[in-house]
């Protein structure tokens, strides 16, 4: 079994602040001029109380760039979550930066942010081999799963130690009925997973409005939440906007 922390931790994506840079200086993201600062945002949101900065470095590099990685590394006392493809040109960046934690998820180009989780009872063989090649290096893998029963069995078997259930159809859901539903299948894949001594995260679409419906998901250990508070951000500035979600997340009780 795992042991749980004695409060619900907030990890934060701070993605779309680079995004937002990306928008204008696509061509000279190191310029001077080039703002906003993804480590600048790293230090706001741990400013707020963010337990943690999660970055994903996508292989098209339509956000975060490599460079931005390794300054986030060098300058936040907090962990590092680094959100990955099972790829060898990211399996060789993630042995350079030694986050904390990596996060394997799945990609494709077409999609506008990930979409779904990672398949790892279909892809195993390659999943299984990148889990020991970075947990050789000391870095604690966690896999973005579906709240899906045979997900959660595979990732136990080959040897994660975290499991983040991917909360988008919980998120997208349409009435009361289908909501009930995706809670349902996120505290089954919850219960399954801290039974099989998996840490049980969880993140996609978690906003200031739904997340109070995640506290009837058992063993959560961590939240990782982006585009809610970076948006939140806007309107009262990121430090604010994180202590606003830790606030919110308070009274859950897993």
């Amino acid at each position: 079994m795992v042991n749980l922390p004695l409060m619900l931790l907030l990890g934060v994506n701070i993605d779309h602040i680079a995004t937002l840079r990306q928008a204008r200086y696509a061509r000279a993201a190191q310029s001077h001029n080039a703002e906003p600062s993804p480590v600048h945002a790293a230090f706001d949101a741990i400013e707020g109380g963010a337990n943690s900065i999660t970055i994903h470095v996508r292989g098209d590099r339509r956000h975060m760039q490599d460079f931005d990685a390794r300054e986030i590394r060098g300058q936040i006392k907090v962990p590092l979550n680094l959100e990955m493809g099972v790829t060898e040109e990211m399996i060789a960046l993630a042995l350079e930066l030694k986050p904390e934690f990596a996060c394997l998820v799945p990609e494709t180009r077409e999609e506008v942010t990930t979409e779904g989780g990672l398949d790892v009872v279909a892809k195993r063989r390659e999943t299984g081999d990148c889990i020991r090649r970075l947990q050789a290096a000391g870095i604690r893998v966690s896999l973005f799963i579906d709240p899906d029963l045979d997900q959660v069995r595979t990732a136990a078997e080959l040897g994660a130690e975290m499991i983040e259930l991917h909360t988008g159809c919980f998120a997208n859901a349409e009435d009361e009925a289908e909501v009930a539903k995706e809670v349902g299948r996120l505290r089954d894949a919850a219960i399954a997973g801290h039974a099989a001594g998996l840490q049980v995260n969880a993140g996609h679409g978690i906003n200031y409005t739904n997340i109070t419906r995640l506290f009837e998901v058992p063993h959560l250990a961590e939240l990782n939440i982006g585009h809610s508070i970076i948006s939140r951000s806007t309107r009262v500035g990121l430090a604010t906007a994180v202590r606003e979600m830790k606030e919110r997340m308070a009274p859950y009780h897993g």
